[in-house]
């Protein structure tokens, strides 16, 4: 295989994986039952700009309710951010809900830690992410299903994440070609 065929291989291979199982407006529209019914038991899923606005400290009513449906379900929930400890455990911890901060997704051990705290295989599990980048690609890698979700409130996002969104346009754009 001649060099630019391998190069061009490589990029296909790498912008498939930013290519999510499903994609909602929000996470309000995510089938759980069919979910459940397919034999996902577990969600990782990402805080800011996918279960509230990325400057919003708690939860919101609407959130609370979803994330009771997800326990009567019989799902188990681990929020894995890049955000700072500060911020992922002043959300988390009065939802009673396990975390990693500084998750430096998309690289695997964050998601595998996740795995590990619900004590589940990646065929059982989803991930639920505002981002290609990290959310989509962190969890292609590791074969779990992935969810993408539109964010909540872009105006609030810090400017690793606007150059993320970038690179995402870019990537949309390539994979349209």
């Amino acid at each position: 295989m001649s060099y630019i065929a391998q190069s061009s291989y490589e990029v296909n291979a790498l912008l498939n994986k930013l290519i999510p199982r499903q994609q909602v407006n929000s996470i309000y529209e995510i089938d759980l039952h069919a979910l459940y019914e397919q034999g996902y038991r577990g969600i990782i899923t990402d805080l800011d700009n996918t279960l509230v606005g990325a400057k919003a400290p708690l939860a919101t009513p609407e959130l609370m309710d979803w994330l009771k449906v997800v326990g009567q379900l019989g799902f188990q929930v681990v929020i894995v951010s890049n955000n700072q400890r500060h911020r992922v455990s002043k959300f988390a911890e009065p939802l009673s809900l396990p975390f990693i901060y500084r998750a430096k997704k998309p690289t695997s051990a964050s998601f595998r830690k996740a795995l590990q705290m619900m004590n589940l295989t990646a065929r059982e599990t989803m991930v639920i992410g505002d981002q290609m980048l990290t959310d989509v690609l962190g969890g292609n890698r590791m074969g779990l299903y992935t969810v993408l979700v539109r964010p909540i409130s872009l105006a609030d996002e810090g400017f690793f994440t606007k150059v993320n969104r970038r690179l995402e346009k870019a990537a949309l754009s390539m994979m349209k070609r």
